[in-house]
């Protein structure tokens, strides 16, 4: 019969000799890969030379007791499950094996069926704890703040409050223009925190229709709406010892804004149409590409929320203020976009670099990894060249001619601006909102100007 090699191996110890040949003749016939070991000490020995998935040890043994050798083992090898046997089974005897870690118990004589099936049952569940920490491992590599590029003044100065916040419980708010990764500065956050192994649960508060936010945060209880057919475990809860990110705060409903200051100052939650509140432990990280303290003057956000969610601000610069970074963003997106193309694209020509750095970056990091993609899928060579670039991105080089042709025209400095404030809206495909963000300006300076400049026309 074919070997079950990929299941793992199995490690059967007893001291009985008779036993532990019946045992591996059970499994071995089942096509399992099977050591046996006549002792403790020497089930020990083994486990050090090989990788093992399960352990079976008989409870009583001359000199190292089963016990011992369980406990041996899960501070050795913490993910192998050890399976005791005994011919003297009693409730008590298995009750103190599960509290040494034990994942299962089987008595004596051992009934070939339930051996095999128990077996299996702790060789797949070690196989999950494995593939979950080596998951864990990658996430937390991926999202270590060393991940995050950027060589910049600015961008240190981020790390450096990464640094400073992660292990800290207090909640942080995160603002930016959208874009410029703040959900990936979260996830660093979470990652090199110590809720690191507690789940990361990220919810859009802009995505979910209002009628289901309620529910999707804090869950329901079967019958309490039309269509709750079951109980449900909202966001606070799927988050427990963990880290809830929302992203969109501002978009929040008032109504909601309420819920969460109590769930935040309670530290506890109710379901839709539950009776008893659920204790949560969850650190908050909020985000938001709109100024708080304007929505709270606006009367659009609660004040006392603002303030529980704004303990540390981390304000992520947009690109165009971190210039210095696009040829490091430009490498490690052409790197990526090409390994997964199977494309042979290693670089990028000097002029379609400049035509980058000149770009005003309205999406920021976001939309400078897009562009890398669609260049990589255009590209006919090894180097990315302007012809590989958005017609966008082609017609931002006119925007330091702006500079040369206005000192060449003589033009005093309100022309000047007024001609740099068209180009950029022309550029920004007439959005005012993002006209303002490339210009470094509020909506209300970029209206009054434009008003300016409409009245200047008509004279």
């Amino acid at each position: 019969m074919r070997m079950k090699e990929d299941w793992g191996a199995i490690l059967v110890v007893d001291d009985d000799a008779d036993m532990r040949e019946l045992v591996h003749d059970m499994l071995k016939d089942r096509g399992h890969q099977v050591t046996t070991a006549g002792s403790g000490p020497e089930a020990l020995k083994l486990m050090g030379e090989e990788d093992y998935a399960a352990v079976l040890t008989d409870l009583r043994m001359k000199g190292m007791q089963g016990l011992e050798l369980l406990g041996e083992i899960k501070r050795a090898y913490p993910d192998v499950g050890v399976i005791l046997m005994t011919a003297f089974g009693s409730v008590e005897t298995a009750v103190e094996a599960m509290k040494h870690g034990a994942s299962d118990y089987l008595t004596k004589p051992v009934k070939k069926e339930e051996l095999v099936r128990v077996a299996e049952r702790v060789i797949r569940e070690t196989a999950l704890r494995r593939e979950v920490g080596r998951l864990r491992r990658e996430v937390h590599k991926e999202y270590s703040f060393h991940q995050i590029l950027g060589k910049s003044k600015a961008m240190q100065a981020v790390f450096d409050l990464i640094r400073r916040v992660a292990d800290s419980p207090t909640n942080v708010l995160i603002t930016g223009e959208s874009g410029t990764g703040k959900e990936l500065v979260a996830k660093a956050i979470h990652y090199n925190s110590d809720r690191k192994d507690a789940p990361f649960v990220p919810v859009n508060c802009a995505a979910i229709p209002e009628p289901l936010l309620e529910s999707e945060l804090f869950g329901h209880m079967r019958g309490s709406f039309t269509d709750a057919k079951m109980d449900k475990r909202g966001l606070f809860e799927e988050a427990q010892k963990g880290t809830l990110f929302l992203d969109e705060i501002s978009e929040l409903p008032v109504m909601l804004q309420a819920k969460i200051l109590r769930a935040i100052q309670e530290k506890e939650i109710r379901r839709v149409g539950a009776n008893k509140p659920v204790a949560v432990d969850v650190r908050i990280i909020a985000a938001t590409n709109l100024n708080l303290a304007e929505e709270v003057k606006a009367k659009r956000f609660r004040d006392d929320l603002y303030y529980r969610l704004n303990v540390i601000e981390l304000k992520l610069p947009p690109l165009r203020e971190r210039r210095e970074d696009i040829p490091l963003l430009v490498e490690a997106f052409l790197q990526k976009c090409a390994a997964a193309r199977g494309k042979q694209v290693k670089g990028v020509s000097e002029a379609a670099l400049a035509m980058l750095m000149d770009y005003g970056w309205p999406g920021n990091v976001r939309e400078l990894e897009n562009i890398i993609e669609r260049a990589v899928t255009l590209s006919r060579g090894e180097k990315i060249v302007p012809e590989d670039l958005p017609p966008a991105i082609e017609g931002s080089r006119g925007d330091r001619r702006v500079l040369d042709e206005a000192a060449e025209r003589t033009l005093p400095l309100e022309a000047v601006e007024r001609e740099y404030i068209l180009k950029i809206l022309e550029k920004m495909g007439g959005n005012k909102y993002q006209a303002a963000h490339a210009l470094g300006i509020d909506r209300k300076t970029l209206y009054r100007k434009l008003g300016e400049i409409e009245e200047d026309k008509s004279h």
